[in-house]
């Protein structure tokens, strides 16, 4: 017997990957239960379908919330980071594959970039597999609206992803290869991991001092940022390995809190980008 609780976790799924916040992909998610409960139940055909479409028009109402707020938030913007160990689908490797990359932090932060329409569409129609007529039908559009946002998106994302991934053997070494470099303050092996143009992002929100409040660029200029924040870090903190948004990340805690979430990602043998998540608010799920 289908009910709203068989598809929360789908709806989760959704919701976090249009907003790139499990606080309020939590709060749309309920939401959207509080609306199902107000309908009345012969109105409903297909359940998945209805709740799809009231969970997916309610994220939209958000992004354009979310948008005008960003524009006061101090700093860097990255996603609110979740452990995924529990929840990746290890059942078919392909959609294994495809379950992380569409919820890596990399990804999430092209997604940004898109109109919240053409997010939408493409999240819809590329991880979701919607075909255009129902995308249309949830988001109140033409099919050729959808289409046209669809091709757009894909083009921007294709644009920006990286041609060359690791993998996650080589991903891991460099993580924890860059990690070391810090800890024990040599420069030559970190400079050596770091690509040319390498950036590295530091999310603090405006509630961590330390934290840089623009993007920072290139392999000098990112080498000595990253050991001149090593005496930030509180004392005793411990450091482990998990997976966090589908790849192999380090989490820096003190005591039992996260301090910090650190994931890069690689190309060609070298780290492409560093992105640190030490905004408080943003660690409560890992």
């Amino acid at each position: 017997m289908e009910s709203f609780e068989t598809y929360r976790t789908y709806l989760f799924a959704i919701a976090y990957r249009m907003l790139g916040s499990a606080m309020d992909a939590e709060d749309m998610v309920q939401e959207t239960y509080i609306r199902y409960q107000a309908a009345l139940p012969e109105t409903i055909h297909s359940l998945k379908a209805y709740l799809t479409t009231i969970l997916t028009r309610l994220c939209l109402d958000q992004l354009h919330l979310a948008r005008r707020k960003r524009e006061q938030y101090v700093g860097p913007w990255l996603p609110e980071p979740i452990l995924t160990t529990e929840t990746a689908e290890t059942g078919d490797p392909e959609k294994r594959v495809e379950t992380e990359e569409s919820i890596s932090l990399a990804f999430l932060v092209l997604l940004e970039q898109l109109q919240p329409f053409e997010r939408a569409v493409f999240l819809l129609r590329e991880v979701f597999g919607y075909d255009f007529g129902e995308i249309a039908a949830m988001l109140d559009k033409s099919e050729a609206a959808c289409r046209r946002s669809f091709s757009r998106a894909r083009l921007h994302l294709r644009e920006h992803r990286p041609r060359f991934p690791a993998s996650r053997e080589t991903h891991q070494q460099l993580l924890t290869g860059y990690f070391k470099a810090v800890q024990t303050g040599e420069i030559a092996p970190l400079m050596n991991m770091l690509s040319e143009e390498v950036t590295l992002w530091a999310d603090g929100g405006g509630k961590v001092k330390q934290a840089a409040l623009r993007p920072i660029r290139g392999r000098d200029a990112v080498a000595r940022f990253s050991l001149g924040t090593r005496r930030f870090w509180p004392e005793n903190s411990r450091v482990e390995l998990a997976e966090v948004n589908g790849q192999a990340a380090l989490i820096v805690r003190a005591g039992e809190k996260a301090f910090a979430v650190m994931t890069v990602d690689v190309e060609q043998g070298r780290i492409q980008a560093i992105r640190i998540v030490a905004n408080p608010e943003k660690l409560a799920r890992v």
